[in-house]
This record gives structure tokens, sequence and C-alpha cells, in this order.
């Protein structure tokens, strides 16, 4: 006897994936997640991803949204916590380039895929801390708020109701 499994690919990644442990039902359809990152993404902008009748999503048209980050260090990491670091990193979907020069870190993602606040999540629970000062903070919080603001703006909208006034 075989016994059938039922095949999904994540909308936001691409990835096939053969169980619903992780899933979202938006809409009417049911979707499945290979992560809880490509959960989140999903949750935060669907429309990026499954658009609208008549209107493509931006991700299916291959739109990719490549950000560099530099982080830099008051001091450079040390050649272990490097290799540590570059291993969490690149474990998370979207990443597409992570370079370490002496105190600076370059990270190249897809902002469909990943946001810096998730980088920036997978490090902290990876117990690497890259500084704690007020200001710090205040340019991070306000660098989340642009990409949320990107993200908002590449969403897929309905097409307009042809003349009708609301």
């Amino acid at each position: 006897m075989t016994v059938k499994t039922t095949s999904f690919s994540d909308v936001v990644c691409g990835m096939e994936v053969e169980a619903d442990d992780i899933s979202l039902d938006y809409q009417g359809r049911h979707y499945v997640f290979c992560s809880n990152q490509c959960l989140e993404r999903f949750r935060s902008n669907p429309h990026l991803y499954i658009g609208f009748p008549g209107v493509e999503a931006p991700r299916h048209a291959g739109v990719e949204v490549l950000k560099k980050r530099t982080l830099k260090l008051s001091e450079a990491l040390p050649l272990e916590i490097q290799d540590q670091f570059i291993v969490c990193i690149e474990a998370m979907m979207g990443i597409h380039e992570i370079e370490i020069q002496g105190n600076r870190i370059n990270i190249v993602y897809d902002l469909l895929q990943v946001t810096e606040s998730q980088i920036e999540q997978t490090i902290s629970e990876a117990g690497i801390v890259l500084g704690a000062d007020l200001m710090e903070k205040v340019r991070r919080a306000f660098v989340h708020y642009l990409e949320e603001s990107e993200l908002d703006s590449l969403e897929a909208r309905p097409k307009s109701g042809g003349g009708h006034c609301h």
C-alpha cells in the first residue's frame, strides 16, 4: 500500500513542504510554510505573495528587493564567533551574502523573504550582542519602519472598481 502525501509550495520562498505543521488559512485558502520566518513574512504583507484576482503578486512576478546592511561593531568579532554568526545567518531564508571584514558585517538579503528585524532577532536569539546604546536602538527602529513602509508600497492592490464611487 502506498501512502499518498500532499505536497505544498511555500508562497514566500517557493520551497516544497510535505506537511502542514506551519500553516495558515487566509481568505478561504490554506497556505503552508517551511518555517516560522516565512509565516511571519506572509502575515505581515500577504499580498506581496498572493496578489489579487487579476493582479500578480510581486513575488510571483520574480521581484526581488535586495538590501545590503552593514553592521559596524566597536571591535572585530573573534574568529570562532564569526563562524557561528555566519552559520546562524546563512540558515535564514533570503540571505544572499554575508561577509565579515574586521569590525564590519555586510549582509545582502531579499526583503521579500527576510527583514532586518528578523535578522536582528536571529542574532539576539543566538546570543550575539551587537551593541546596546540608545541611539543605535533609535536608528534600528527607524530602519525597520522604512523597510515596512517599502513592503507596504510593493504589496499588490486589487484592481480599481472602474468608475464606482465609494
